[in-house]
């Protein structure tokens, strides 16, 4: 039997498992990183093989804006994603929310010893498709692999890098009363699709989580009305639409007053909260966006929110008022007001 010369075994991503040579830095992690991730995530930056990547300039006039996060879901896999789209488009997301155009990404994985590789070629795969979805590279990355029972599967880190026009200041310190709260869609889809999955929960119309990349609805947006009319935008992921919106009062020292029966959330995900006990503003989303923005181009803003597929559903919500106190305040279908405040504890752990 002749064997040929300089032959390696391929991985087996149908039955194998991660195992601590993965990520001891030789032959193992060099055959993984070569035959999964440089193959998934492959660009001109990552062919460059080295420890970083090698990046043009901003345009002229323009500053850099970096992110990022750290992704530790439980399932791995929910209805409308996984953590590895997840990953992507979370730090794209929190890229675009300064009014930046995302350019590239990092990606760190921290993999658990004996972790199916058939899931981890389908996290990557998926987050590969993400990131060419939404046309930013990932152009550097690092792995390691902790020991069994030291780690739940799989965690992932992302970086992003984006840019942004000088004179363009987006952030959540420039809320001014008088403004006018917009969100992009409705609320709870992310938190309640995840939940559903689970604890194997079943009901009568599917829920999806909403996770999506939102630079390009950002980006017509921004291109709708004049420079410097949107003041803040915030995606209203871990703790939901009520514990960002409490954030952006806190950094503006402002107070907000919002509509109840203007918040738009799926009849189904109402559902699923009324029976389970939970609060729809508390819950994470993660393909939305909270706009505040002058009221002089609140029904532009809205018409181009609405323009685009993933800002179908938005919605005004709410103003901003004048409050030393810094409330939220909501008022109710029943015509009286209550206060919303942060979050309390952690109702829905491990959940983006």
């Amino acid at each position: 039997m002749s064997i040929k010369k300089d032959y390696v075994r391929p991985i087996d991503f149908r039955h194998g498992r991660v195992d601590m040579n993965h990520g001891a830095g030789g032959r193992a992690s060099a055959q993984l990183v070569e035959e999964l991730f440089a193959r998934a995530f492959d660009n001109e930056a990552l062919r460059q093989g080295n420890d970083g990547a090698l990046l043009p300039a901003p345009p002229p006039g323009h500053r850099l804006v970096m992110a990022t996060d750290a992704h530790v879901i439980s399932p791995l896999f929910f209805p409308g994603g996984d953590i590895g789209a997840l990953a992507v488009h979370g730090t794209v997301n929190d890229v675009a929310m300064l009014g930046a155009t995302p350019l590239y990404l990092s990606a760190s994985f921290v993999l658990e010893e004996g972790f199916p590789l058939a899931d981890l070629k389908r996290i990557v795969e998926s987050m590969a498709a993400a990131a060419r979805a939404a046309g930013v590279p990932i152009v550097t990355g690092d792995t390691k692999v902790v020991e069994q029972g030291k780690g739940d599967g799989v965690f992932i880190s992302t970086t992003g890098l984006g840019s942004v026009p000088s004179g363009r200041e987006i952030g959540g310190a420039r809320a001014r009363p008088g403004d006018v709260v917009l969100v992009s869609g409705t609320i709870g889809d992310h938190g309640v699709a995840v939940l559903s999955q689970r604890e194997s929960l079943e009901f009568e119309t599917s829920i999806e989580s909403d996770s999506a990349a939102l630079h390009g609805l950002v980006a017509r947006l921004l291109a709708a009305v004049p420079e410097g009319s949107v003041r803040t935008l915030r995606d209203p992921t871990r703790g939901g639409l009520a514990t960002t919106l409490n954030e952006v009062c806190r950094q503006s020292g402002v107070g907000m007053l919002l509509d109840e029966a203007a918040i738009p959330v799926k009849p189904q995900v109402a559902a699923a909260c009324e029976l389970l006990g939970l609060d729809p503003l508390y819950i994470a989303n993660e393909g939305k966006c909270i706009v505040v923005c002058d009221p002089a181009v609140a029904e532009g803003a809205l018409e181009a929110l609405r323009a685009h597929p993933l800002g179908r559903d938005a919605a005004r919500i709410g103003s901003v008022t004048d409050d030393p106190q810094r409330f939220v305040q909501m008022a109710t279908a029943f015509g009286g007001r209550r206060v919303v405040d942060w979050l309390s504890g952690e109702p829905l752990p491990r959940i983006c």
